[in-house]
């Protein structure tokens, strides 16, 4: 899977809240990192922070974020049928030994937050 990349510091199209946001995310001394993804069609990388988004690795923590919020959307559906229409994920975290990680999909985007939480 091929996943794109976008201008991975460029604010010219991010509205100027969200880039506060963003910032104030980078800046935590938790966090790893943070990466913007689109949806719909194939997984693009729209900006992202940290070491651990970059190159090929940001690309298979893309293409896995976003098979992680398919699944899980996936599943919610086949449970609950027609009693879950309308009804989507708002956010999701996933803690192992080592990280946590933080979805929050949204129907065009995906933000994703990668953080150590023993710091």
């Amino acid at each position: 899977m091929s996943i794109p990349t976008g201008a991975s510091n460029a604010n010219t199209t991010t509205p100027p809240e969200i880039e506060q946001t963003l910032t104030m995310l980078s800046g935590h001394r938790s966090v790893l990192g943070y990466m913007v993804l689109s949806r719909g069609g194939s997984v693009s990388i729209i900006k992202h922070s940290g070491v651990v988004f970059e190159g090929d690795q940001g690309k298979k923590y893309a293409g896995v974020i976003e098979r992680i919020v398919d699944s899980v959307q996936s599943g919610l559906e086949e449970i609950s049928g027609e009693q879950n229409e309308g009804d989507e994920i708002r956010f999701l975290r996933i803690r192992t030994k080592r990280h946590e990680l933080m979805i929050s999909p949204t129907e065009r985007y995906l933000l994703a937050v990668l953080h150590d939480p023993s710091s």
